[in-house]
This record gives structure tokens, sequence and C-alpha cells, in this order.
């Protein structure tokens, strides 16, 4: 079992809580990403850089990822297919992406970028709160236990 983070809009802080979590529990982490970034050193963690394109990272990812792996990533199509997969997918905001509710997911964000090419502004997502880092804290220590019995 492992980790793998889609590292390149991973929050910095979900990233820290990654870190201490796999060093805590020694679960094997990569980070994938098209561009360079810092790691801790750790014989638990590493960082594999793509080359830049659009989806590289994600398709190396899919690639990587086996069944029953963690996969951190905020992008809802890399989600479904991990979830395809029979992996498990958290959003740095804490919700798990399940085939129960992946399809609706993938839909809401096919509307959302259909209103925005028209012109209809949709915001953004909010900040990130202390309560979506408590949220993402729960559900990974949730898949570290499960993983670990």
């Amino acid at each position: 079992m492992a980790i793998w983070v889609d590292a390149d809009a991973c929050p910095v802080p979900i990233k820290e809580i990654i870190f201490r979590a796999a060093e805590r529990t020694k679960t094997p982490t990569t980070l994938i990403a098209n561009h360079a970034m810092k790691i801790p050193p750790s014989p638990f963690i590493k960082f594999v850089q793509v080359s830049s394109g659009f989806d590289v990272a994600d398709n190396e990812i899919v690639k990587r990822c086996t069944e029953k792996d963690l996969v951190i990533t905020s992008d809802i199509p890399l989600a479904a297919e991990i979830v395809d997969k029979n992996a498990i997918a958290l959003n740095p905001r804490g919700e798990l992406y399940t085939k129960q509710n992946i399809k609706q997911r993938l839909n809401m964000r096919d509307f959302m970028d259909t209103l925005r090419s028209s012109g209809i502004e949709t915001g953004g997502s909010a900040p990130l709160s202390q309560a979506d880092r408590q949220s993402f804290a729960n559900q990974l220590d949730k898949w570290l236990m499960h993983v670990n019995d």
C-alpha cells in the first residue's frame, strides 16, 4: 500500500500533514509533479518530476497506482481513473471520491466548465480552512489505520 500525491496543486499544509503521516507510519509516499519541489529527507518519501504537458503527472500516477493505494488529488478526472482501478482517491479537503459519488462530481465539474466557457463567472474554491485540514487529516488517518490493521 502506498500514497501517491498529485503534487502540482496540493496545498503546502496538506503536504506537511502527508509528510508527518508517512514518516510516523512508515508508509511509502510519492509526490508526482511537473515542477521541482522540496521534500523532507526520508526513506519513505520520494519525489518524481515528470515532463510538462497536459495530464502528464496524472497519467504517471494512474500508471503507478495499484489497487488499495491512496491517491491525494483535487483533479476529478484523475480521481475517476483512480476509483476505476479500485484504489482510493482523497481530495485535500478530506472528501473521499467513491464509485457512488464520482460520476456526480464529474458531471458537476463539466457543468461548471460549460458555464465558465460561456462567460459566466463561477468563482473559485474557498481557501483551505482549518476544518478542511482536519477533515483531510482524519480521512488520511482512517486509511492508514485500515492499511496497518
